[in-house]
């Protein structure tokens, strides 16, 4: 049984479907190693904000509501400073 040999341009571009699938390969690998890492900062994060104790939790949301309030607050001095109309 004789061996056939292949041509030039067969042999290039099977060259050519193994690199593509080894850089395909190599980015598949890059994005699920990226994946990986941020699920691991997501689950980390949520795990260090269930061990904070309860003040610290509840300190962005007592932040929110002062920096309204003080926002409120300084509406209605230049509300009230307003001339009155005649």
């Amino acid at each position: 049984m004789r061996l056939r040999r292949r041509s030039k341009k067969s042999q290039v571009m099977s060259a050519v479907g193994t690199y593509l699938k080894f850089k395909a390969m190599a980015k598949a690998f890059k994005t699920a190693r990226k994946g990986v890492k941020g699920l691991a900062a997501y689950k980390a994060t949520k795990a260090a904000a269930k061990r904070a104790p309860r003040p610290v939790k509840a300190l962005p949301v007592v932040a929110g509501v002062g920096a309204a309030g003080a926002v409120a607050a300084r509406r209605k001095r230049q509300h009230d400073r307003e001339p009155a109309a005649v």
